[in-house]
């Protein structure tokens, strides 16, 4: 798989495990100026979004370290962007992160869901 179907594996793997534990997935692939969130999702009351970092070819690869301080600061003006186009949602937001490892074939072999992974 190239590095786009990677990420779109790796979304799909996310969702999915967002899903299973009652997650209410609100809207994928939110796109803004300041770039992309992958997952806009509902836990109770708060609005969560969720970056997704993927990587293939086994588990000692560890794809949530690659989110830096860079990142940090996109996920923040993502989401103030996020909550301006959606002033009408009225919940608290979290930005958790989920991280991604597949096998060569694509199967997932780890999926980590860190809450609250950027703080704001």
């Amino acid at each position: 798989m190239n590095k786009r179907e990677v990420g779109r594996r790796g979304e799909q793997i996310a969702a999915a495990h967002l899903q299973r534990l009652g997650y209410r997935i609100l809207e994928t692939n939110f796109r803004c100026a300041w770039g992309e969130i992958d997952i806009v999702a509902e836990d109770g009351g708060d609005l969560v979004l969720v970056e997704v970092r993927s990587r293939q070819g086994g588990e000692e690869q560890v794809p949530e370290e690659s989110i830096g301080p860079r990142k940090r600061a996109r996920m923040r003006r993502l989401a103030e962007a996020y909550l301006q186009a959606h002033p009408a949602r009225g919940f608290s937001c979290r930005l958790d992160v989920v991280a991604v490892n597949l096998s060569p074939a694509g199967a997932p072999l780890r999926v980590e869901h860190v809450k609250n992974a950027v703080t704001w």
